[in-house]
């Protein structure tokens, strides 16, 4: 039963001629589905919905081949023949009864036209944001008539479509109506540049003809960056955010606000906690009198209530959280608070994006799954046969096989040597700024401290013959990895002989000792060639502690593959604050009593630097020696009444933590069959 205290999340809101049925939106965000993945897109929303979105709006939609982003694959609108697919979303959002949104855009300089080869439009001429050596033309009185039928027809399109929200977008420093508004893009002298009415212009005419072209029937919503964070170089709430939304107050429908660009507004919970916008969007509503939805990484119900009657917002938005869990909003609806799976902001889910390919997501294992493999995110097919299953981990992937399995009503017992559950995620949660991750276990052990049907044991470390005496028919290893101390990753494919081992650390000394492994006052070199987030994470660790520390990587420059989750300028800025002197692009070449000699990768000229320790952030190797001694005694499993042993998670392939709770998962799911359903595909074109 829903407490009384959470009625007014599921109130109707008007929204021009339209009603949404309660206050959670789901804002328009990227799957990496698009156009090229149509089903896989609609049934993804069509989930959410279900799971009590309201509102359910989809990526941003291409209303021309001027904007093409390509290999980005987000949703297309360019013309009649696309009206079946995005049909394929708002029938699937129009079945639970929620309202389907969609975001039109043209992305002027953000874009190259890669596939398209049409020229890039921009208000004046310059090159274009992409790092293509391309130059935008700018647009003529003509490009402007065209691009404002561009829009027009789009939404009259859309409006086809079945979509009851249409946007107009001006945000995330990636949409041509922005690029006008903004002076550093802006250069014109007529009519449409110069002073702020000026540059409005055309972001009033839009609005206008949309209204126009759909309002009778359509709600028209805005999508406006409030704030850059770029200080008076950019768009600041308090400046000329604020005057643009004075001057069309009225206008839209809805008012969707938020920081620009998408770094800023989509930032990890290692830098922003929960609610981070609300100091850039809260004057809103002080303006206007229209509805307002604002995001913040909002999962708790409480403060959803408290924006809501302080005035702040009138929509709960979401991306990331209803990616986490599509029916957060009908666990709050249900009473089911604690059933929530709270997004740990860690972008996994961006950066699917931002490789073009469907997302992923830490929490959520099913997400991008719904059609392809008939995943849903709350119900999994019950186990027809009794049956039991030994899981050997209790880390990621083990806690989400225990679970998944526990739900099927299978009999599963879990059993972890360390004393406490969580393996890597819970050692990592410790680092700075990641507690947010300790959700994945915390989630998962809940979830089975609720069930009659497990038993969980912690100090319990197995061998292999005590697994042959117990006689449990299937096993699941889910025994984790450990990082490498020999050098061995991308840029050295050998062990390292010249490494002193006693002055060598690894990720594992410092995530289960902490900073006493630092057994002198520097310098502590980090050597990161596994370019994501731990050699960054643990430099931030011992610089914070005071020991002076030295940053190396074969990379120009630090965790480059963190600028798939948004983050990679942060995570170097905050090394430079924090006094951390960085190496790019070198290797290791020699090492000595109180030295360490690297070699740079264009060169190869040699470095002689000071190293009273080193940590090797390179690669890891699979804890499987329990599967192996098991394979060798594969003769005597029948008499052991074993049946099946499988490996899951890093056990097998070291990963994210994502890709173990997505094996974690999938073995449950597989549990019973003889072999795994092959997936749907809708990748092959029709000959």
């Amino acid at each position: 039963m829903r407490d009384p205290r959470y009625d007014i999340l599921f109130e109707p809101v008007k929204l021009g001629p339209v009603t949404a049925p309660n206050r959670f939106y789901q804002v328009p965000h990227c799957t990496g589905m698009g156009y090229r993945y149509p089903r896989t897109e609609a049934k993804l929303r069509g989930t959410k919905a279900e799971g009590g979105w309201g509102v359910v709006s989809t990526q941003e939609s291409e209303i021309h081949p001027s904007t093409d982003i390509t290999p980005a694959n987000e949703a297309r609108i360019w013309d009649e023949r696309d009206i079946p697919a995005l049909r394929l979303v708002t029938d699937a959002v129009h079945e639970h009864g929620s309202l389907a949104a969609i975001q039109l855009v043209h992305n002027g300089l953000h874009t190259s036209n890669r596939y398209s080869r049409y020229s890039p439009l921009s208000p004046s001429a310059q090159v274009i944001i992409p790092d293509d050596p391309v130059q935008a033309r700018g647009m003529s009185k003509h490009d402007i008539t065209e691009f404002k039928r561009w829009h027009k027809e789009a939404a009259l399109r859309a409006r086809e479509a079945g979509f009851d929200i249409i946007y107009v977008y001006a945000g995330h420093d990636m949409t041509l109506l922005q690029h006008f508004l903004l002076q550093r893009y802006n250069h014109r002298t007529d009519e449409y540049g110069g002073s702020l009415e000026n540059r409005l212009r055309l972001f009033r005419e839009v609005i206008a003809d949309t209204k126009d072209a759909v309002g009778d029937t359509c709600a028209v919503a805005v999508r406006l960056a409030v704030d850059e964070l770029m200080g008076t170089d950019g768009l600041q709430h308090d400046g000329e955010a604020k005057d643009i939304i004075q001057a069309l107050a009225e206008e839209p429908d809805l008012w969707d606000v938020n920081l620009s660009d998408w770094s800023n507004d989509s930032q990890t919970s290692r830098f922003s906690e929960e609610g981070y916008q609300e100091q850039y969007t809260r004057f809103v509503k002080s303006v206007t009198t229209k509805p307002v939805v604002g995001v913040g990484r909002y999962t708790s119900p409480d403060t959803m209530v408290r924006l809501i009657k302080e005035g702040h917002l009138d929509f709960i938005g979401a991306a990331r959280p209803s990616i986490a869990d599509p029916f957060l909003p009908k666990k709050i609806e249900s009473g089911r608070i604690e059933e929530i799976r709270e997004c740990i902001g860690c972008n996994i889910c961006v950066a699917g994006d931002n490789t073009n390919v469907p997302m992923r997501c830490t929490q959520n294992p099913t997400i991008g799954e719904e059609w392809r493999r008939g995943w849903h995110p709350e119900n999994i097919p019950p186990r027809q046969a009794q049956a039991a299953c030994l899981v050997i981990g209790g880390g990621p992937a083990g806690l989400e096989a225990a679970r998944a399995m526990a739900q099927r009503g299978i009999n599963v017992t879990l059993a972890d040597a360390n004393k406490e559950w969580g393996g890597r995620v819970t050692l990592e949660s410790k680092l700075p700024g990641l507690s947010a991750w300790g959700r994945v276990s915390d989630w998962r052990v809940w979830q089975l401290q609720q069930v009659a049907n497990t038993e969980l044991y912690l100090h319990s470390e197995l061998n292999a013959e005590n697994i042959l005496e117990y006689g449990v028919a299937n096993i699941a290893i889910a025994t984790g990895a450990t990082w490498r101390r020999d050098g061995v990753g991308r840029a050295h494919r050998l062990p390292l002989e010249f490494l002193h081992q006693r002055r060598v650390l690894t990720p594992d000394d410092l995530l289960k000792n902490g900073t006493s492994v630092i057994t002198s006052a520097g310098p502590v070199v980090i050597f990161d060639d596994d370019r994501f987030y731990m050699a960054s994470a643990l430099a931030e660790l011992i610089a914070g502690s005071g020991v002076e520390t030295i940053f190396v990587t074969p990379t120009p420059v630090v965790a480059p593959w963190s600028d798939n989750t948004l983050e990679q300028e942060r995570i170097q800025k905050r090394l430079i604050e924090l006094g951390v002197q960085i190496i790019p692009s070198h290797t290791l070449a020699n090492m000595s009593d109180e030295t360490l000699t690297i070699a740079c990768g264009y060169s190869g000229k040699h470095t002689e630097i000071n190293c009273a320790q080193l940590v090797s952030v390179t690669s890891r190797t699979c804890n499987d020696s329990i599967w192996f001694e098991l394979e060798d005694q594969k003769p005597v499993w029948k008499d052991a009444g074993i049946e099946s042993i499988t490996r899951i998670g890093d056990c097998v392939t070291p990963g994210l933590i994502a890709n173990a709770v997505y094996s974690g998962h999938g073995f449950a799911r597989d549990f019973g069959l003889k072999e795994s359903p092959q997936p749907l595909r809708e990748d092959m074109a029709t000959l």
